[in-house]
């Protein structure tokens, strides 16, 4: 080829062979050299590439993926918090390693022995250097690559196909897990448990790690097949899309033709030994990068299984909708007084174990779909800080009375997906919003993802990363609203205190306006004049809420008391303008719902001032100013015991009301005001609000 590259011919006849040929034969170099053709595959049991990497050959074979029938042990379930429940959750592992089932490996490849150190990775991408020792993980040159993304990953692999002429890829997460296991049926290859010697940091630890572990490759014994770290060094991509296992015999399966995320195998530093076992699935969005992701490479062709379909779509996504009801802005007479509620939305089986767990559901967000519809989304777990967190939805379809049973609505595997919010801009599009972990915890530990719906929730956008560093300040809050400039305003928890994130292009991007609000979870509305104010929960002035108003979009607040009462953990507040013009707050007060503290006055329809206690509502006409009208959100019937967050209860009556949950509200198109707790839903409109409450004997 090179001689006939380089030839000259003198005959009109060769020269314009040549000149068709010359081209032709220089794509096909370039094309055979960029897919990797252009080397010979190695044939050794190792094989050591230009860049001193070792790998080695990975016959074929047949195993059980997924987690079989035998209970894990107590060392590798472990005990935190509340170690009964957590322990009967995990003796069966994960929903997403059942069914376990026989894969077959039906061609040979070689995977690396060690995964990818900081100086392989940064012969590809010398800028990488800047990121070594972020947060004080992995600064040496032996030790594991880390803020690496799948497409980072992906892209290292196609510059070392084409620098050796050799097929470079990421492995499937069949070919991991069949590579990890070696031949083993246990949790780790080590057996039922996993010696003292591999564990670095395993702990539900904080992100970042207060404790900071030594990342360097190889140091503690390989498994039978000669590879290293396969069980908590770095968390390793793989190939696939995550998406959930199906029955039967598979060959060389390569995941889910579509999905949110790409997975990730064999856990990492500063994780609990139960999330390092083989068969664990973690995965995250391909262009998230953090301290515990890293990876090593598979050589050998791709296998050329097609991908399994996406998994059908949840009951809170089927038979929607999309015609809007002519009817969807009339409602009941808006002049006279309408109530009703509670009705209860989270509906999960008891004992449920996953995706939905029936223990702990709390922090919703609720919207209006354009064709009427409610939807409701919330998180749900066993403990609040745990990976297995995730998020759930239940719709109340136009014209129902009943909500949907809750199905699962948004899940990056074993990632804690903290503060979801959303909001309808009044046209076609209901923005989702909700804060990414590393893994465990959320405090300090979030990225920020929003994805957004223009068939009523029935389907959604990818997510997309608005806010891809890990950091404080990006826990969303259940309170967003465009201004009159046209800013969406995305409120997020701070800690301390709130902050304001703001998008001028429609959702494009994002930006921290800076400020801090006083107290977290807060409420913020636009005021006529332009300036935003804000309630929030904690930093309580003089005893009282805080109230603070920003007149630069968020940059600065000044602080004040309100006259409302502060309130305590499993409680958040509402804040949002009505349709009509005044503000509403939701809030909680009263001796039931705190100690210490004293309920509060109304003024009954006799004229007479009496004590509540519980969730209530308050009305400005003055742009915050003064809050002269204030409703118990009670039917105010007899006195009866009734369920709210995890199963705890309440007395409703004309004095009390619900006494815990966080609260997500909004005003639909017939002007009926929805308010939901972590339990329950309630609805009312601005007359009933302003009637005062009937005197009680």
């Amino acid at each position: 080829m090179k001689r006939l590259l380089q030839f000259s011919g003198q005959s009109p006849v060769r020269k314009r062979f040549h000149q068709r040929m010359i081209p032709l034969l220089s794509t096909l170099l370039v094309v055979l050299t960029g897919a990797g053709m252009a080397a010979e595959m190695p044939g050794g049991k190792e094989y050591t590439n230009a860049i001193g990497m070792r790998l080695v050959r990975i016959e074929p074979g047949i195993f059980l993926m997924g987690i079989g029938d035998t209970p894990l042990t107590e060392q590798v379930v472990g005990k935190i918090g509340r170690s009964q429940r957590i322990a009967s959750w995990r003796l069966s592992g994960d929903f997403d390693e059942h069914p376990a089932h026989r894969v077959k490996i039906s061609q040979h490849f070689y995977l690396g022995a060690f995964e990818v150190t900081n100086a392989q990775y940064e012969q590809f991408d010398p800028e990488h250097r800047k990121l070594r020792g972020k947060h004080g993980i992995s600064k040496a040159d032996d030790e594991a690559v880390v803020f690496v993304s799948w497409n980072d990953a992906t892209r290292f692999c196609q510059w070392l196909s084409q620098k050796e002429g050799l097929p470079y890829r990421l492995p499937t997460e069949a070919e991991w897990e069949y590579a990890a296991r070696s031949g083993t049926t246990t949790p780790f290859h080590t057996g039922e448990t996993l010696p003292e010697v591999y564990l670095k940091n395993a702990t539900q630890s904080r992100y970042p790690p207060a404790q900071i572990v030594s990342l360097v490759v190889g140091q503690t014994p390989p498994n039978a097949w000669g590879l290293y770290d396969v069980h908590g060094n770095v968390e390793e991509w793989v190939y696939d899309r995550y998406g959930p296992y199906e029955k039967g015999d598979q060959v060389d399966p390569v995941g889910r033709a579509d999905g949110d995320f790409r997975v990730t195998r064999g856990g990492s530093h500063s994780t609990e030994v139960y999330y390092l076992r083989s068969e664990n699935r973690m995965g995250t969005p391909p262009d998230d990068q953090h301290g515990l992701i890293g990876f090593r490479v598979a050589l050998g062709p791709m296998p050329k299984t097609k991908p399994l379909p996406p998994p059908p779509p949840q009951p809170h996504q089927r038979n929607v909708k999309q015609s809007i009801p002519s009817d969807v802005a009339q409602g009941p007479d808006p002049s006279t007084p309408y109530f009703s509620g509670p009705r209860k939305y989270v509906k999960i089986p008891p004992e449920s174990f996953g995706p939905m767990f029936s223990h702990h559901n709390h922090d919703p967000a609720l919207v209006e779909c354009p064709n009427g519809d409610l939807l409701a989304i919330w998180y749900t777990c066993v403990q609040e800080r745990g990976r297995e967190l995730s998020l759930l939805a239940s719709r109340l379809r136009y014209g129902q009375k009943e909500w949907d049973e809750a199905s699962p609505f948004w899940d990056a595997p074993d990632r804690n997906d903290h503060a979801p919010a959303m909001w309808f801009d009044g046209k076609s599009t209901i923005y989702q919003f909700v804060g990414l972990s590393t893994g465990a915890n959320y405090i300090g530990n979030l990225a920020l993802l929003m994805r957004r719906s223009v068939d009523n929730g029935a389907t959604w956008s990818k997510a997309r990363l608005i806010g891809p560093e890990h950091k404080e300040r990006q826990m969303p809050v259940e309170s967003v609203f465009r201004t009159r400039e046209g800013c969406i305003v995305l409120v997020s928890d701070a800690n301390p205190g709130s902050t304001v994130i703001l998008s001028w292009d429609n959702g494009q991007t994002w930006a921290d306006a800076g400020g801090r609000i006083a107290g977290i979870h807060a409420g913020v509305v636009q005021l006529r004049d332009g300036q935003l104010m804000a309630l929030g929960r904690g930093d309580n002035i003089d005893g009282m809420m805080p109230k603070s108003i920003s007149s630069d979009m968020g940059e600065t607040w000044t602080y004040s008391g309100s006259p409302f009462q502060a309130v305590r953990g499993m409680q958040r507040p509402v804040l949002l303008r009505l349709k009509e013009g005044p503000l509403l707050f939701v809030s909680f007060c009263g001796a039931r719902t705190q100690p210490n503290r004293q309920d509060m006055m109304i003024t009954d329809a006799s004229g007479k001032q009496r004590p509540v206690s519980g969730v209530f509502a308050a009305l400005s006409f003055d742009e915050g100013e003064t809050w002269p009208t204030r409703r118990l959100i009670s039917d105010d019937g007899p006195p009866r015991e009734m369920e709210t967050t995890d199963r705890m209860t309440f007395t409703m009556s004309a004095g009390s009301a619900e006494t815990f949950g966080y609260l997500s509200a909004c005003q639909t198109a017939n002007r009926l005001i929805h308010l939901i707790s972590s339990k329950n839903h309630y609805v009312f409109n601005l007359a009933w609000l302003k009637t005062p409450a009937p005197a009680v004997p």
